[in-house]
């Protein structure tokens, strides 16, 4: 017998966290690649890498609020993880057929591959920015889950690759995720010729 998962309500609430958090994590998947790769790779000056970070943490907003966007964004990126996952999981026990379309099992596979770095990238965004903002972490707590956010256990190469990866992976769920959505049909359909 098959759990009663509610599969319409989870991809219902998919599709409705969906639009709230895709330009502020589009955002900073961009911001953050840039400045790990301008950094490591190219060389970039250490002003405009602070820029990138500056906003890849919402500091656009003012200074008081970057705790909240990170929040937003971080706890944004954990709903949609979450509720993707048991999409998938009830398609598997209940046996789904996967319609012929490409981009579902696109989307679906890189979901399953990204998301443990996307959940371990989310909570230490989190648990950094918010723990320093409102908790006074200390340093050393603080400097943990920078590393950790950062893939700095992979070595100076491996930490480049890290953030290429994470940020690429939530790029490319972003846009397969709106390919499926419909969101450019719609708008091509409804505008007139």
């Amino acid at each position: 017998m098959l759990p009663n998962l509610r599969h319409p309500r989870f991809r219902q609430v998919h599709r409705k966290i969906a639009p709230f958090v895709s330009i502020p994590l589009c955002l900073t998947a961009l911001t953050g690649i840039a400045a790990r790769l301008g950094e490591s790779w190219f060389g970039l000056p250490e002003d405009i890498t602070n820029q990138l970070i500056d906003i890849h943490q919402g500091k656009f907003l003012g200074q008081p609020l970057v705790p909240f966007y990170v929040l937003f964004s971080g706890l944004g990126l954990l709903g949609m993880i979450g509720t993707g996952l048991t999409l998938i999981r009830w398609r598997r026990l209940a046996k789904v057929p996967t319609p012929p379309r490409q981009w579902p099992w696109v989307h679906r596979l890189m979901a399953v591959v990204a998301c443990i770095p996307l959940t371990i990238s989310a909570l230490t965004g989190i648990g950094y920015r918010v723990g320093r903002a409102w908790f006074n972490l200390p340093g050393d707590a603080a400097g943990l889950l920078l590393r950790l956010h950062q893939g700095a256990y992979w070595g100076e190469m491996g930490r480049s690759l890290y953030g290429l990866i994470v940020g690429v992976s939530l790029l490319g769920l972003l846009i397969t995720g709106l390919v499926m959505s419909g969101f450019w049909r719609r708008r091509r359909l409804s505008s007139p010729p």
